[in-house]
């Protein structure tokens, strides 16, 4: 059977056009441990801001729960027609990670296809059945191609934030999360050459570059979505942490020279962005991920998590320069990381064809 790679599929870039957002409608509150009371009003500004540039695909868990996001998403000002939702239950609401990796091909028939990985909650929590299923349900509802991505004969685990691609064949991703052989392993078969392998196969990265470790509180071990993202072709923002005392300093610096060495197959390299981090934050002693790296980028906005911080004003200010054509906007995030996550781990892009 060939692969998607063979039929010359590969996943866009986030700034790539979107025909929609998706996102699972929170309802789990064990995500949110006594604080879940304010998160879907951070939905309904989240998708208030999508809303202008593209349909937003909301996951729910049934009528009732389908209700209850109506009634907040009216109250927040967005027009119904701008929301599909679809009642496929779910086990938590971190889209970007249980979500279906969405491929394209432009030649020779224009086609969005699903890259369907399998999802075992981050290889920490038992219960994740529900969300493991979501890319074969939307596959059948939405009518796409499905390729189940498998290698030495077993599915492979993989999650959307473990991932970062320029859409032209580089692919980011760190050592901590994919190859690590103790923590939190998903894939205990496969070594580094294997992984480059399938992730060839199945997202079309042509060259993959490793970094080393995430940013502390991250419980998914090593996500970079947290980290490094693209915002071009040939162009990243890494978290950059300045106090030299913060347990992120020294891995953040690691990763900086790692990215300053990397040749790209033209032998040119990238060019790297300082994105601030800001102040350590804290709920229950737990040190939560905070970072601005978890931006999403929408068809009309960049959303980046803000944080009641003095370098928030300079994170939006970076990014503002770095997408001119897009407005920058914040999106407060406090209540939200408390869930160990923000914007772009909530969120997956559905390319238009």
């Amino acid at each position: 059977m060939s692969s998607p790679h063979d039929l010359g599929f590969c996943m866009p870039a986030e700034w790539a056009p979107h025909r929609a957002t998706w996102l699972g409608w929170p309802h789990n509150r064990g995500d949110w441990p006594g604080k879940i009371a304010p998160i879907p009003w951070v939905y309904g500004e989240i998708v208030r801001k999508l809303a202008p540039g593209e349909k937003v695909c909301i996951l729910v868990n049934s009528p009732a729960h389908q209700a209850q996001a109506s009634r907040v998403l009216r109250r927040a000002g967005v027009a119904p027609e701008a929301v599909e939702f679809y009642q496929f239950p779910t086990n938590r609401g971190w889209t970007r990670d249980f979500g279906p990796f969405f491929i394209r091909r432009q030649q020779p028939d224009p086609e969005v296809a699903i890259a369907r990985f399998h999802f075992n909650a981050w290889a920490k929590y038992p219960d994740w059945e529900l969300d493991c299923k979501v890319p074969l349900r939307v596959a059948q509802q939405r009518g796409l191609r499905l390729f189940e991505a498998s290698a030495a004969g077993q599915p492979v685990v993989l999650e959307g934030g473990s991932i970062e691609v320029n859409g032209e064949g580089l692919l980011l991703t760190t050592e901590e999360c994919l190859l690590d052989p103790e923590v939190q392993v998903r894939n205990p078969q496969l070594g580094r050459g294997e992984m480059e392998v399938v992730l060839r196969e199945y997202l079309g990265a042509e060259q993959v570059l490793w970094l080393g470790r995430g940013i502390a509180g991250d419980d998914t071990h090593g996500h970079i979505d947290d980290l490094c993202r693209f915002v071009n072709p040939r162009t990243v923002v890494l978290a950059s942490e300045a106090d030299g005392r913060d347990e992120n300093h020294r891995p953040l610096e690691e990763n900086r020279e790692r990215l300053e060495g990397f040749r790209l197959r033209d032998g040119a390299r990238l060019k790297v962005v300082r994105l601030p981090m800001p102040a350590p934050l804290y709920l229950d002693g737990q040190r939560l991920p905070a970072s601005y790296a978890n931006f999403y980028i929408g068809n009309s906005a960049v959303l980046v998590p803000t944080f009641n911080d003095p370098q928030d004003r300079q994170a939006l200010g970076i990014l503002a320069e770095l997408f001119p054509g897009r407005p920058v906007l914040g999106i407060h995030a406090v209540d939200l990381v408390w869930g160990l996550g923000t914007l772009h781990c909530l969120t997956q892009q559905e390319p238009a064809v």
